[in-house]
Parts: C-alpha cells; structure tokens; sequence
C-alpha cells in the first residue's frame, strides 16, 4: 500500500509541472496539485528525504519507509470521519501532506471533512438508492464550504508557485 501511495505522489510530478508563466493557464485541480506536490517535496528534502520521482532509481524498503512516514505521518490518526456508506476514513495531522494541505486550504481539520463527504458523494447516492441530486442537495452545506476551501487553495497555490517558480524537469 505504502508503495501505490508514493507511487501516486510521484504520478502527480507528471502533468502538474508547467513553468511559471503557464501556471494561470492550467486548471486549478493542477495548480492545487503542482503546489501540493512542490510543498510536500520541500518538506521532505528538509528532513533529509528524497522525494519520489517518476523514473528514478526505486529507494530501498527502509528509505522507502521513512518516505511514506514522513510524507503521511505517523502514530494515532487523528482526523478520522465515518461515511453513510459505513466506510471509515482517517488522517493524520502530522507529515508533510499534512502541512501542504493546513498551507492550501487553510485549515486542514475542515478540508479533511468537506472534501471526504463531497468526494464521496457518488458512493451515498449508490448506497442509499438515492439520485445523487438528492444527495447532493442533503450536502448543499459541505460542498459550497469544499468550494470555497478550493477556490482558498487555488489562491493559496498560485502565490506559492509564483514565490517559488517550478524548476525544470529532471
């Protein structure tokens, strides 16, 4: 599992790197993404960690380890929200995604909440038989609060990568 996480932090390296002056022009779950990915990095190379990158020799299982701990955290999770579905998931608060998220969205505990309700609205509707309109109108509250989260992050995002261009491709 460790792996396809840090696989998936690598994949998102691929198509959310652009050059300073492209960054307006991408769509803003890839500006969010290139922020997040270029936040999570820095983070790690701070604690001495070298971030996944797509190509690169694979790290051993230990450093690999270190990676995933200090890119997700560690101990008691502390984030943790039950769907309707009966579906736990959980979070923690420490780690380098974790960081990423509380410089983007702001407040991490609420974006944790909104964008796990709203990324699972599809599941509800099919769980309870329901069109997801009706379940979409139940959660009218959580999406316009994801929205503004988002719309906070892309803000967030693009000063950051602008503070901070993107450097070219390895």
């Amino acid at each position: 599992m460790a792996m396809a996480l840090l696989t998936a932090l690598a994949s998102l390296a691929v198509g959310c790197s652009a050059p300073p002056s492209r960054t307006s022009e991408l769509p803003p779950n890839d500006i969010i993404k290139t922020a997040q990915r270029k936040l999570t990095e820095t983070c790690l190379t701070r604690q001495g960690l070298t971030p996944p990158h797509p190509g690169s020799r694979p790290p051993s299982r230990a450093e690999q380890q270190r990676v995933t701990r200090a890119l997700f955290g560690t101990g008691r999770t502390e984030l943790s929200l039950t769907l309707p579905t009966g579906y736990s998931v959980r979070a923690h608060t420490d780690g380098c995604l974790a960081e990423a998220q509380r410089t983007l969205y702001g407040d991490q505990r609420r974006w944790f909440r909104v964008s796990t309700v709203v990324n699972n609205l599809k599941p509800e509707a099919a769980f309870r038989k329901e069109p997801l309109t009706e379940v979409r109108t139940r959660h009218h509250g959580e999406l316009a609060e994801w929205r503004r989260l988002r719309a906070r992050a892309v803000i967030n995002a693009k000063a950051h990568l602008q503070a901070d261009p993107p450097r070219a491709a390895r």
